[in-house]
């Protein structure tokens, strides 16, 4: 407690005790008991009243200048031992039963200051009491009503007892209530410093629950939410203000297909659709929150957003199945493609011969428009299977974009199709310009192939810079290929980058698995959206 406070409550209770005097004093000057006369009861009324006026003025300086606080201790402590002077003075002096309330004044000395000024206090209250005893014993105190016959009523010895015992109470009580109230003052330091250690601990948890990269929730047993860090905001898109008290089921719709097992779903996982729109899956391991005596008050629920993770399994069991079923074609390729050689030249040399009907050199035009088709499908085999390292350098899309669509104007495939190149010129991604010419190839032919009629393909980039929940700063480039073509279901998206799959005839199906491939040895993603009857959009990650 600071002094201002202990203050306070030291004036007021002095308005008590003074309180409690004056109705004592006036009961028994009512009651004529002739203790004490009409003057030494006027003179008492007017030390409270004075004691009354000078509690008040007190209270007013200590409320509207605090920086005054230590001063007015010291008026105080001045004040009372005077009060009580004047109360000796009006009550008889060395016979006054009001000689103990210097105890009052050292007590109180001790504890709003400090034994050292208890101790003053008393050897203040030892000088004023002796000298009260001292004029009383010489008669210099007759006018008050104190004579020296009150003061040797019971002798010379019993004087000297009376001022020695009162000596030896003085410094008593201020040496004791000194210790004691010092040893309070320890004890409410220490108590505040383990307070401050404590409001310290609350900030660094608060501060640790905050900045965890992994979402954290609290939640009572009833499934209302208490606790909702930062990430968990980043995630959901709800902000702790809005979680709070709302039931776990309303904030995270997964949850509610667990019910009673909730505390004791270990490393599940659920999906989640949060305001951005895009669908999430989120893994959570929950256990229940107990007290000191091992009652369930809650429930601990850590969550973190699991798609990343999940998409990066996904790729790679493709990548491993892409990789061993490019390597088996690329050995196939290379046993097929020395006997379909020979054959193309056999029958270039056989069709060539003067003596072959016509019917029959038509049938060898077949068989080398065959095997010059075989051929480039082995080519595009030994590419998809063992592609070459990329050679990056800063490549402008825009640039990339439009000398593939001067190329196109040749191509009966891109009649009916209209390009719109929206690539950012400044835009300027690292990657391999040929194999990236590849790419986008690939996926234009793809696109013009699907729509069969007349349509647009758009094509954009731009780079993303993004804050992931926790924190973490991103930046990728975002290359989009839409189309306005008849699009595909589910099933066949799920297949689209398979190697050999395709739903046009006379197609290989490894134009987007070249792509794929591409795509990921640049250290980049590809996706796919697309619904029947809306079109369908290809969209490049690529790290910046």
């Amino acid at each position: 407690m600071n002094l201002s406070r202990r203050l306070l409550w030291f004036i007021l209770a002095r308005v008590v005790v003074v309180s409690l005097i004056l109705a004592s004093t006036t009961i028994l000057s009512m009651r004529g008991t002739g203790l004490l006369g009409e003057d030494a009861q006027r003179g008492i009324t007017a030390i409270i009243v004075a004691t009354y006026g000078f509690s008040i003025l007190s209270l007013l300086v200590l409320r509207m200048a605090r920086e005054y606080s230590q001063t007015l201790t010291y008026a105080q402590i001045i004040w009372d031992i005077l009060f009580v002077t004047g109360l000796l003075l009006f009550t008889g002096g060395i016979a006054s039963p009001f000689s103990f309330l210097y105890l009052l004044a050292i007590t109180n000395a001790s504890v709003l200051l400090a034994r050292r000024e208890a101790l003053y206090t008393a050897s203040v209250c030892v000088i004023v009491y002796g000298a009260i005893i001292d004029l009383q014993y010489y008669g210099r105190l007759s006018s008050l009503g104190l004579s020296p016959q009150a003061a040797l009523q019971q002798g010379t010895g019993y004087l000297f007892y009376t001022i020695f015992i009162n000596i030896l109470a003085f410094y008593l009580t201020a040496l004791l209530t000194g210790y004691l109230a010092e040893r309070a003052k320890r004890s409410e330091t220490e108590l505040e410093k383990k307070a401050i250690d404590y409001e310290e601990l609350e900030r660094l948890n608060s501060a640790i629950v905050s900045n965890l990269t992994s979402g954290l929730l609290t939640a009572t047993n009833e499934g209302k939410i208490r606790v909702f860090n930062r990430y968990a905001e980043a995630l959901t898109g709800i902000s702790q203000e809005e979680a709070y008290d709302r039931d776990l089921g309303d904030v995270l719709p997964g949850f509610r297909l667990y019910g009673s097992d909730l505390c004791t779903a270990r490393r599940s996982e659920f999906e989640f659709i949060p305001k951005s729109g895009r669908k999430l899956i989120i893994g959570f391991n929950s256990v229940p929150l107990t007290d000191k005596g091992g009652e369930r008050v809650g429930l601990l629920i850590n969550f973190q957003d699991l798609t990343q993770i999940r998409r990066m399994e996904k790729n790679l069991k493709r990548a491993d199945r892409l990789a061993a079923i490019g390597e088996l074609s690329a050995r196939i390729a290379h046993e097929i493609r020395n006997p379909l050689a020979a054959i193309s030249g056999s029958a270039q040399l056989i069709a060539q011969g003067e003596a072959v009907p016509e019917s029959d050199r038509r049938l060898f035009g077949i068989v080398l428009r065959e095997t010059e088709r075989l051929n480039l499908l082995i080519h595009d085999f030994l590419a998809y299977a063992r592609p070459s390292q990329p050679v990056r350098q800063p490549v402008n899309l825009h640039s990339l974009l439009g000398e593939i669509m001067a190329l196109v104007t040749t191509d009966s495939r891109f009649a009916t199709v209209r390009i719109e190149n929206q690539i950012d010129p400044a835009i300027l991604p690292e990657i391999d310009p040929d194999q990236f010419r590849q790419v986008l190839w690939n996926l234009l032919v793809n696109a013009a192939e699907a729509m069969r009629k007349e349509g647009v393909i758009t094509v954009d980039a731009q780079r993303l810079d993004e804050v992931r929940p926790g924190g973490e700063r991103r930046s990728t480039f975002k290359i989009r290929v839409e189309d306005t073509g008849p699009g595909m279901d589910g099933e066949q998206m799920a297949q689209v980058f398979e190697p050999f799959f395709t739903t046009k005839a006379g197609g290989t199906g490894l134009g987007l698995a070249t792509v794929y491939r591409v795509v990921e040895s640049h250290g980049g993603r590809i996706t796919v959206e697309s619904e029947p009857g809306t079109g369908t959009r290809f969209t490049i990650f690529l790290p910046a």
